[in-house]
C-alpha cells in the first residue's frame, strides 16, 4: 500500500500532482478525458476581476522541445468565474486552486477578496503579471514590489496563498525566501521563460506580441535546478513545474525537493498525461518499496 498523500499548507491532497495553470483551462475541456476526481488539485487558468481580452494574434508558436505562448491571460473576469468556473470544480473530489492575476495591487486584492468565501482551497498568485503602476516590470522580478504585494495579499486572503515566481530573475532563492518572509504559505515554479522565434521567410516575428513564455521538455533542467535552490532555501512547501511529461519527470523535481508537482504543457499533446504521471508515480513506489511519497520528497541535497 502505497500512500501518496502530500499536505500543502494544511490542505490535503490525495497525491502530489496538479494541473499548470493556462493549461487545463478549469478542467471542463478535459473531462471527457480525464476524471478530475483523481488529481490531487486543479489549478484554473489565471483569473483578473475585470475581463481581459488577451493579446492579438499569433500568439502560439511551436518550438524544438516546446511552445511559445504570448495569450495574455486572456479570461472572463471574476464573477463569471465564480458563477460558472468554480461552481464546475463543486462536482469534483479534488483540490481546487485559483490562480489570481492583475496589473495594480489593488486588482489582485480585489480578486482575493471576492474568492474568500468561495470553495476555492488555495489562491496561486501570478507575479509575473505587469506592474503598470510601476513601468510595466513584473512583481516578481523586483523583491521589494514581491515583497509588498505578498504581505498585502496574506491580510485579505482567506485561503492559504502560493506565490508563483517567474524564472526570469538572476537569484531563485532570494525571490523564494522573500515570499516566505513576507507571509508565503507556498511558492510554485517556474513560470515560462521568455523567449522570441523569428519567421525568416517573411523576415518578422512569429508572434503578435513578438516575445512570449516558453514552456516544455526544452526548460525542465532548468526548472529542476530552480526548484531544487528554492526548496533550500525555504521551509515552506515549493510545488514544481516546468516540461514535466512522464512520472520520472516528476520524480525528479520531488526529490529535488517539490512537494507536488504541475503538468503543463503536455496536456495539449496528451489530455491524459496527468493521470499516466500519477500512476507512473505509484508504480515506481512499488517497484522501489516506497510506501510514502513523502520519503523522495527532497532526498537528493
Amino acid at each position: 500500500m502505497t500512500d501518496m498523500s502530500v499536505n500543502l499548507a494544511g490542505v490535503r491532497l490525495k497525491n502530489p500532482v496538479m494541473t499548470a495553470s493556462g493549461t487545463f483551462g478549469s478542467g471542463m475541456e478535459y473531462g471527457e478525458f480525464v476524471d478530475l476526481s483523481r488529481l490531487g488539485a486543479v489549478v484554473t487558468k489565471g483569473v483578473s476581476l475585470t475581463p481581459w481580452e488577451g493579446n492579438a494574434t499569433p500568439r502560439v508558436a511551436e518550438t524544438y522541445g516546446g511552445m511559445l505562448n504570448a495569450i495574455g491571460l486572456q479570461n472572463p473576469g471574476i464573477d463569471t468565474f465564480i458563477d460558472r468556473d468554480l461552481k464546475f470544480l463543486e462536482d469534483f473530489d479534488t483540490k481546487v486552486i485559483v490562480n489570481v492575476c492583475g496589473k495594480t495591487e489593488e486588482e489582485y486584492i480585489g480578486v482575493v477578496e471576492r474568492l474568500g468565501d468561495t470553495n476555492a482551497d488555495m489562491l496561486e498568485i501570478n507575479v509575473s503579471c505587469p506592474n503598470v503602476k510601476e513601468g510595466a516590470i513584473a512583481f516578481g522580478q523586483n523583491p521589494e514590489a514581491l515583497s509588498h504585494i505578498t504581505r498585502e495579499i496574506k491580510k485579505k486572503a482567506k485561503q492559504p496563498v502560493i506565490m508563483k515566481l517567474s524564472p526570469n530573475v538572476t537569484n531563485i532563492a532570494l525571490m523564494a525566501k522573500v515570499c516566505e518572509e513576507a507571509g508565503a504559505d507556498a511558492v510554485s515554479l517556474i513560470n515560462t521563460i521568455t523567449g522570441m522565434k523569428i519567421d525568416v521567410r517573411r523576415r518578422t516575428f512569429v508572434l503578435a506580441n513578438k516575445t512570449g513564455g516558453l514552456s516544455g521538455p526544452a526548460i525542465k533542467p532548468v526548472a529542476v535546478r530552480m526548484v531544487y535552490q528554492a526548496a533550500s532555501a525555504v521551509s515552506i512547501p515549493v510545488i514544481g513545474m516546468g516540461g514535466i511529461r512522464t512520472a520520472e519527470d516528476a520524480l525528479e523535481f520531488i526529490m529535488a525537493g517539490a512537494s507536488a508537482v504541475a503538468v503543463g504543457a503536455a496536456n495539449f499533446t496528451d489530455p491524459y498525461t496527468t493521470v499516466k504521471v500519477i500512476e507512473g508515480i505509484e508504480e515506481y513506489m512499488r517497484k522501489e518499496s516506497v510506501s510514502d511519497i513523502k520519503e523522495l520528497i527532497g532526498c537528493v541535497r
